[in-house]
């Protein structure tokens, strides 16, 4: 009777023992061809996956990420967004078959923006840094801009060059030419310095008297002070130089199809002329680089 039990014991014990072998195999075996299965799928997904032209062209619109100052992006009195870079963009755009979506951005935040895919360009007074080759690809070049200091009319004849500001307040753009302009510069970079979130704000304070300067790209400059503006009583400080610059439209460091795409639109808008007549349309032919 001990022997017929223990036969029967030592049965049971062989084949719960060969069921549980044959069960861990069989989920070892799903496993491995589940991450297998993975691991191709995600394979795929990076190596095929869209270009951002793709994304964009897929889209059917491209997100251009601008601030709002005269004469590249502002607004009419009829409440239009117009500006040399308005007309430039949609001109572009419309030889690429997509549609232009302008967003309002923090220039601060402008790479972030970018990479982030809020946007998919920055097209706005866009000046080419070596800094800024390291986060963004350029377009070729379309305007030749500068720096400059504006100052009221009434002070300018107290100054003559950039020794002649030390001590003084500087206004201008928060993360922007005109901040690098101040830096650059030893006597202005020891100067007091106030950050705007945008540079129609550094004029108000010129405006205003809270700043004894203020460093704005001569696009803006020239359309916004002087006779016939709100700040008729503000002038260029001709007597200082600042650095000239280039503006190009930022694009992805890794999205060359967009970016041969939009140099190939640009050279076929300056060939023909239309170009031109959008620089000269909102006066900045003088500085025009095609």
């Amino acid at each position: 009777m001990k022997k017929k039990i223990f036969a029967l014991l030592m049965g049971a014990v062989m084949c719960m023992s060969l069921c549980g072998c044959g069960t861990t195999e069989s989920s070892s075996g799903a496993n491995d061809g589940s991450s297998a299965g993975d691991s191709n799928a995600n394979s795929d997904n990076s190596t095929s996956g869209d270009s951002d032209w793709d994304y964009i062209a897929n889209k059917g619109e491209v997100v251009i990420g601008i601030t709002y100052y005269e004469p590249m992006n502002y607004f009419d009195d009829n409440g239009e967004l117009v500006g040399f870079e308005t007309e430039f963009t949609k001109a572009v755009c419309k030889k690429l078959g997509v549609t232009p979506v302008f967003q309002e951005i923090e220039w601060e935040k402008k790479e972030i923006e970018l990479q982030s895919k809020a946007i998919d360009l920055i097209w706005n007074g866009l000046t080419v840094t070596e800094d800024r080759k390291e986060n963004m690809a350029f377009s070729k070049t379309y305007l030749n801009n500068k720096q400059v200091v504006i100052v009221k009319t009434e002070n300018a004849g107290n100054y003559t060059d950039t020794a002649s500001m030390a001590g003084t307040s500087i206004a201008f753009e928060s993360g922007s030419a005109g901040e690098d302009a101040a830096v650059a510069d030893a006597t202005l970079a020891e100067c007091e310095h106030i950050g705007c979130s945008a540079q129609k704000d550094a004029l108000i304070e010129v405006k205003a008297g809270t700043a004894d300067f203020g460093i704005l790209d001569y696009t803006l400059a020239k359309a916004s002070i002087g006779e016939g503006t709100d700040y008729d009583d503000i002038q260029i400080l001709e007597s200082v130089e600042l650095a000239s610059e280039q503006y190009a439209v930022g694009v992805r460091l890794e999205d060359t199809e967009t970016l041969a795409k939009i140099n190939a639109a640009i050279d076929e808008l300056a060939q023909d002329g239309t170009l031109l007549d959008i620089a000269k349309k909102y006066g900045v032919d003088d500085i025009y680089a095609l």
